[in-house]
């Protein structure tokens, strides 16, 4: 699949999330139901995926992780809060580039509308 069709299907997955769950809860309960509703419609995925960052050829000791890679081609980012930041799209953009990604989906459940809570970034690679 592309990474447009895959993001079509993450979304679907998000959204039978939202409908059963609803907003309120905290964003691993969001995380742990979108993987089980990915492994329902067998999609493949990676959930807390370090990210590796290197600095002038060296690999630095961080701990970044994304919430989940979905077919080694889309990064989700789930978040449970009152509205995603322009940090948060920052922070999901440096991903893309630092794994050479070309779509990322920030999904917050806070939303009553989860419509409302989606995000694409794209990295213009």
């Amino acid at each position: 699949m592309t990474e447009n069709e895959l993001s079509k299907e993450i979304i679907g997955a998000a959204i039978e999330v939202h409908r059963h769950l609803g907003p309120g809860l905290l964003e691993s309960a969001y995380e742990e139901a979108l993987c089980c509703e990915l492994d329902l419609r067998e999609i493949k995925y990676e959930r807390q995926k370090r990210q590796e960052l290197k600095y002038k050829g060296k690999q630095l000791k961080t701990d970044y992780r994304i919430d989940l890679l979905v077919e080694n081609k889309v990064i989700v980012e789930n978040k449970a809060k009152e509205e995603v930041t322009p940090r948060d799209r920052a922070q999901t953009l440096t991903y893309l580039r630092l794994g050479n990604f070309k779509l990322a989906l920030i999904i917050n459940y806070h939303e009553s509308m989860l419509k409302d809570g989606i995000s694409r970034i794209v990295n213009n690679l």
